[in-house]
């Protein structure tokens, strides 16, 4: 299992509009085959810059999901809100701490 993170930049005024349509697509890409876990968070800082977090179970399943028919109608429309060009890290694990 690996963790994909994910960063977005929007234009400001296309943070409402983004947190909406997430709203209708969360469950279809967290119940995607493979995918174990799914977070959205915002960054303190900026308020237009927000974070996918997800739990994958390995690399072919984010591919696939990648190749996807989902993937091909929600990438897209997102792009079109971007400010900046989203940057992404595929991580291991390390530590968790209670």
């Amino acid at each position: 299992m690996f963790i994909r993170i994910v960063k977005l930049s929007f234009q400001e005024d296309k943070v409402v509009e983004f947190l909406e349509y997430f709203e209708t697509i969360k469950s279809r890409i967290r119940y995607f085959p493979g995918c174990e876990f799914l977070e959205l968070y915002k960054d303190k800082n900026q308020s237009n810059v927000f974070f996918t977090y997800s739990y994958w179970n390995d690399v072919q399943n984010l591919e696939n999901y990648k190749n996807s028919e989902t993937f091909r109608e929600i990438w897209p429309f997102v792009k079109t809100l971007f400010k900046d060009k989203p940057e992404a890290w595929s991580v291991d694990k390390i530590a968790t701490l209670n």
